[in-house]
């Protein structure tokens, strides 16, 4: 028969091992959900600026061609004008007049559409910074740094196990 102290060395001992190889355990599924989390925040954080850039493309076109549009309608305004006073015999400062005023519409729809498109690029460029922001908040909150496995402390709970069951034993009198 063993004795309450090989006994309860052994529990002891069968404490400590389980209770680092729970925390490493702890420790190792802890570092795969931040892992996972990490590469679902940079997909996440992607995709968004992905949007943005895209959406900014989209606008870009658009916009160049609105400024094409009124460029041929202008253009076509100006012929127009051009013939009509021909065709009426009207010549001089009233049709540079109305030619002028043509040409100066033009010119204050492009550079309205050029001043729409740079505050919609300052917005941009301040949201895309806030989603780098962001980023960086999340993946911070994300990779908290991980409790390491107490290896004192599971010894001592380990012991202290050891010690108790050492005194129940030895008072039971079954190893006596």
């Amino acid at each position: 028969m063993c004795s309450p102290l090989i006994a309860s060395s052994i529990i002891g001992a069968a404490s400590t091992i389980s209770s680092i190889q729970g925390q490493r355990f702890q420790v190792q599924a802890q570092e795969e959900s931040q892992k996972l989390a990490s590469m679902q925040e940079r997909q996440r954080y992607l995709a968004e600026v992905s949007a943005m850039r895209m959406q900014e493309q989209q606008e870009s076109l658009a916009r160049t061609q609105r400024k094409e549009q009124a460029s041929k309608k202008a253009m076509e305004a100006r012929s127009t004008a051009t013939v009509s006073a021909g065709e009426a015999g009207i010549s001089g400062l009233s049709v540079d007049a109305l030619l002028g005023d043509i040409s100066r519409q033009q010119a204050e729809f492009s550079f309205s559409s050029d001043e729409q498109a740079r505050l919609t690029s300052i917005n941009r460029g301040l949201a895309l910074n806030e989603a780098g922001m962001g980023f960086n908040r999340n993946m911070l909150r994300i990779n908290q740094p991980i409790q390491q496995p107490d290896y004192l402390g599971s010894f001592m709970g380990g012991a202290q196990t050891g010690l108790s069951t050492y005194g129940v034993l030895e008072d039971s009198g079954l190893f006596g």
